[in-house]
């Protein structure tokens, strides 16, 4: 688990990371997002918006992680979904965030 959050960190330093709601949306429709991480603690709302524009687009989306964790691994303030753009990273995220469920 702490291996997931130290990998997003160095993604976020390669500029592979998009966070925050609105920063995301724009990512996801653009057709950019290889991986979309959506907080355990995020709002229904929050989670239903993100599943669904990730489905529609044919993004992956896992349910991990708590808003403070994902947003200090970052280096930011809490963050309810997380957007990664670069599918080496994508993948050994997905790997990684998956083992927790």
């Amino acid at each position: 688990m702490r291996k997931g959050y130290d990998l997003l960190g160095l993604a976020q330093r390669a500029g592979k990371v998009q966070s925050g709601e609105a920063a995301a949306e724009t990512v996801i429709k653009k057709n950019k997002a290889k991986l979309v991480i959506v907080a355990k603690d995020a709002s229904e709302n929050t989670k239903r918006n993100f599943t669904t524009m990730a489905y529609s687009r044919r993004a992956r989306l896992i349910e991990a992680g708590e808003k403070l964790l994902l947003g200090t691994a970052l280096g930011r303030s809490p963050r309810s979904v997380v957007v990664i753009t670069d599918d080496n990273f994508a993948n050994r995220l997905h790997q990684l965030f998956g083992e927790e469920e």
